[in-house]
């Protein structure tokens, strides 16, 4: 028999109610009075499942959907509708269970209680989540040894420096042993010393322990260091969901290995070697050095044969150019298609003009998503998609809400009937007040 999948998500929606303002005095008059709304759609019916023990990657633009997700697969926004399982709980719903099996990790809002010592608030935190004494103090012993934090222990948590209290951050979610992760932007602005322990900390987890973890990030460092798999969001939607190395392979426009050579080399020259090589064009930058590009469909042995093998050619130095995936993901979210590879660069190094599908002379795409975008900022009154979207969410949340019992709005205990009867119920979260607004911007 197999096992449920750790996080499982079927026509997931969440929309949220925003504000039109009017401009100009009179406007804002009117607004006093009589105000006009209209509905946003953050999140739209995606649909995805991650098994027990999987490393995966979510990411996308700013405004895309990635935060309203995680903020949903946590419990602290009630979906407007779908189905929703995180450990088989609702997570709006069974919020005192589930959030015993769930570990949080916000970049940029901090779990920890600013004026007092470290290890005070992971004392609070294992009361909050009734961790008995000795599995406390044998998970804290580990995750200190592991993560270098001894002499961070007794300072305030405000004198430490941002990649100190990341690290403290991560040990916070991990002291009741959770079975799942959620990462929300856990390296940015961090270095690379701490990105890299923070990296080398999760696999090592993943690994032992066999916690699944769900990363979204703006840096694809992390996502090629950890994840397996990736799911990138658009808009709202799903446009992928698969390995990365697929991902690269569809997406990769091929190689390009640059050549120095010892005299002056003609173009021509250099295109004769490679005839009957489909796809491989040439590209002179200077008298002596000249790039070749490959389609993924050429032996890259076969086109360098031909060319070393000309014995009046002599070759200096050469170096192969791989796609990073950094191009690749920049490239897919300027065209919004996880689909169709783009040619620019074949087009680019051929000394042609790319057509109205690929991306203009400064690399950006001339697909429709501008168009769309624009749609976004119209739909959500002006301004940046990300902004307003943000604007979108603490409208429908509220004023912030201390962590606890009462981290929900009203808005949110009400809305429970959106999953069905069966989900239904008022939430309740295992949690301490006094603390730091949960909702995130």
């Amino acid at each position: 028999m197999s096992k449920k999948p750790a996080i499982e998500v079927r026509d997931l929606r969440k929309e949220f109610r925003v504000q039109k303002n009017r401009e100009g005095l009179s406007g804002a008059l009117k607004d006093l009075f009589k105000r006009e709304y209209r509905e946003v759609a953050a999140v739209k019916d995606i649909y995805f499942e991650i098994p027990q023990g999987e490393i995966c990657g979510y990411i996308g633009e700013n405004g895309a959907g990635k935060s309203t997700t995680i903020k949903m697969l946590t419990g602290i926004l009630v979906p407007t509708s779908g189905h929703l399982r995180v450990n088989g709980y609702v997570p709006h719903k069974d919020r005192e269970k589930f959030v015993g099996g769930i570990g949080v990790v916000f970049g940029q809002r901090s779990q920890l209680w600013w004026d007092i010592g470290v290890v005070e608030s992971f004392q609070l935190l294992r009361k909050v989540y009734r961790v008995p004494e000795a599995d406390y103090r044998k998970r804290l012993d580990e995750l200190v040894e592991r993560l270098q934090l001894g002499e961070l222990l007794n300072r305030p948590v405000r004198k430490l420096s941002l990649g100190q209290r990341m690290r403290c951050e991560i040990v916070a979610s991990l002291l009741h042993n959770p079975s799942i992760l959620f990462l929300d932007e856990p390296t940015i602005g961090l270095d690379i010393v701490v990105k890299t322990e923070i990296r080398d900390f999760l696999k090592t987890m993943n690994r032992e322990h066999g916690t699944t973890i769900l990363l979204t990030t703006h840096d694809l460092q992390d996502i090629e260091a950890l994840c397996s798999r990736v799911i990138m969001l658009d808009d709202g939607r799903i446009i992928y969901d698969g390995g990365l190395e697929e991902l690269k392979s569809r997406w990769s426009r091929g190689r390009e290995i640059v050549f120095q050579f010892a005299s002056r080399v003609q173009a021509d020259r250099l295109r004769a070697l490679t005839s009957g090589l489909e796809g491989v064009e040439w590209r002179l930058d200077n008298d002596v050095t000249a790039a070749m590009w490959l389609p993924h469909e050429v032996n890259v042995s076969e086109a360098l044969a031909r060319v070393v093998g000309d014995a009046g050619l002599e070759i200096r130095d050469m170096k192969i150019i791989e796609t990073n995936t950094d191009e690749i993901v920049r490239e897919i979210y300027q065209s919004g298609d996880a689909q169709s590879p783009g040619k620019a660069r074949a087009a680019e190094l051929a000394g042609e003009t790319p057509d109205d599908s690929g991306p203009d002379d400064e690399g950006r795409s001339m697909h429709a998503p501008a168009a769309a975008d624009s749609v976004n900022a119209e739909a959500l009154g002006g301004g940046s998609p990300s902004m307003q979207l943000e604007e979108a969410s603490a409208s429908a949340a509220g004023p912030p809400q201390p962590a606890g019992r009462d981290a929900l709005d009203p808005d949110d205990r009400d809305g429970g009937e959106a999953l069905g009867d069966a989900d239904a119920g008022t939430p309740v979260l295992a949690g301490a007040k006094g603390k730091g607004p949960v909702n995130r911007g």
